[in-house]
């Protein structure tokens, strides 16, 4: 089953910085999507939150790699060994362009790895071109 374009997409932001999160959310406020943003700040919480029976699945993650309590490349791990997890697409979004960050998220399933601009316009294209890809154009699962 495929998700419906015109149902809410659930999303969940994995990211310690208040800064960041700001700059997403309000980033996701401009397109055209339906769409929820959960955050949560570690990744602890992280897991918690897609374990919890009561919380929505999210249909998209955007996780940090570098989180406090459990580091955003075990939260990674944890959700693509998870059979029940493991079909939610993960987009590591992070500061680090390190060659061994980037090998070891692929080697660990992610569907993407895009470093965080520094500047705020790049920041915003970068929000909007996910929202484009993930959102418009590929099939997610239901």
């Amino acid at each position: 089953m495929v998700l419906n374009r015109t149902d809410e997409i659930e999303i969940l932001l994995v990211e310690d910085n208040p800064g960041d999160v700001c700059l997403i959310r309000e980033a996701f406020k401009l397109g055209s999507i339906r769409k929820r943003l959960h955050v949560v700040e570690d990744g602890e919480a992280a897991l918690h939150h897609l374990r919890a029976e009561v919380a929505p699945r999210p249909d998209l993650i955007l996780l940090d790699l570098n989180l406090p309590k459990i580091d955003g490349r075990e939260v990674l791990g944890e959700i693509k060994a998870d059979t029940d997890l493991r079909h939610i697409p993960v987009i590591i979004l992070t500061t680090s362009n390190s060659e061994k960050d980037v090998v070891s998220a692929y080697e660990h399933h992610a569907n993407c790895y895009l470093t965080k601009p520094q500047d705020l316009f790049q920041y915003l294209d970068l929000i909007e071109n996910i929202e484009a890809y993930w959102l418009s154009t590929v099939c997610l699962p239901a």
